[in-house]
Parts: structure tokens; sequence; C-alpha cells
């Protein structure tokens, strides 16, 4: 008599409208989610599967909070059952986590029938990431480069008023003599910070054209 109490104080019904507005919703939202994670991705191999995926999670996990609802029995059987359900895929990037929790987090306010918070979270917070990324905040402003020069020994000095001119900052990391014993040739590694990035075609050319300059490659130093 008593669980039955509990049972009938646990349980609520929803209509075929309820289920299909939260779904639909929650299908809106989904929708939104993919659109912001297809605008702010970086990486090289984009997933159209995990995308589409993204649309049916938000959509599932708002069936799970209808199913559950303020039924705790119903609950802890469904945490039960999940539990037996192995998932091997290797999530790579870690912003894919990020994007998964967002659509976990959008279908569980759609299946409480919060759909205010559902609808304004997902713009909310997809608008600031999307900012986040396209305004570069969290990258350093400027970045440092490996020049690596190949010039006869005497015309070393030839290229510091290039260095001077593009250059805030640069300094020699490794000189080493290339050829047989007597050759003039160097091969020269600096470190250099660029005044402008947008001036480093410029500025590879301009050093290439210095005398005694047989051939300059530029690289970004990731460490």
């Amino acid at each position: 008599m008593f669980n039955q109490e509990i049972t009938d104080i646990s349980y609520f019904a929803l209509t075929y409208k309820d289920v299909l507005g939260r779904l639909l919703v929650a299908l809106l939202c989904g929708i939104i989610i993919s659109v912001f994670y297809r605008l702010t991705y970086k990486g090289l191999s984009y997933s159209t599967t995990f995308v589409n995926s993204l649309i049916l999670l938000t959509m599932i996990t708002t069936v799970v909070i209808m199913v559950i609802g303020d039924n705790t029995a119903a609950a802890f059987g469904l945490v039960g059952a999940m539990s037996i359900i192995r998932f091997r895929t290797a999530v790579k990037d870690i912003q894919d986590i990020i994007f998964i929790f967002f659509s976990l987090g959008i279908g569980l306010a759609c299946g409480r029938d919060s759909m205010n918070v559902a609808l304004t979270s997902t713009l909310v917070i997809g608008i600031i990431f999307y900012l986040i990324v396209k305004l570069n905040i969290s990258a350093p402003k400027r970045r440092d480069f490996l020049l690596q020069l190949m010039l006869s020994g005497g015309e070393q000095n030839v290229i510091e008023p290039v260095l001077n001119k593009y250059c805030s900052r640069f300094k020699v990391v490794n000189v080493k003599a290339v050829g047989e014993a007597g050759n003039d040739m160097l091969e020269v590694s600096y470190y250099v910070k660029l005044k402008s990035e947008d001036n480093s075609q410029k500025f590879i050319k301009e050093i290439k054209a210095a005398a005694g300059v047989k051939y300059a490659n530029l690289f970004f130093d990731e460490e």
C-alpha cells in the first residue's frame, strides 16, 4: 500500500502534445548546437556523423528525462541499464567533449520542460563560444618563428638591416659550417619575433634577396 502511494506520487503523465513539443524544441536546439560546432571547428578530421549525433543526443537525453520524471526507481533502473553499454570511440578533441556535455545539458532542460532555459542557453553559450574562437582570445598575440639561412660566412651582417626592419626581436641560436674544410658557407638559425605576421612573406623575400644568402626558410616554432 505504502509503495503504491509512493509510485502514485512519483508518477506524472505526459500528453502526446507535451512529448512532441519537448522533442521539437530539443531538435531545434540540437541543430543550433551542430551549427555552432561546424562554425567553430578547426581540426583536421571533421565528422558529419558526430555533428548529426549531437542533434540526436539532445533529443535522446530529453526522452530519458521524460521517462524518469520524478520516479527515483526508474532513475536507478536506467542507470543500471546504461552501465552495460560500452562506448569504444575515443574522443580526440576536447572541444568534442564540450559539445557532448552541451547537448546533454540542453537535453536535460528540454526534458524538464524548461524551454526558455534550453533555447536561451543554447544561443548564449553558442554565441559566446563562437566569439571566443573567432576573436582568438586565448591565442598569443605574437609567435616566435625559426629562421634558417644558408649564407656566405663573411656576409652574415648583410641581413641585420632586414631583421631590424621586420623583427621586434631576433637571436642567433645555431651556426654550422657547411661543406668541406675551407668552405665559407654557414647555416645559421635565428629565433625571430615579427613585428607583424602579415609581413612574413615580404620579410622572407627580402632576406632571400640579400647578398650572400643562398636560401632562407621561415618556420613557426610551436614550442
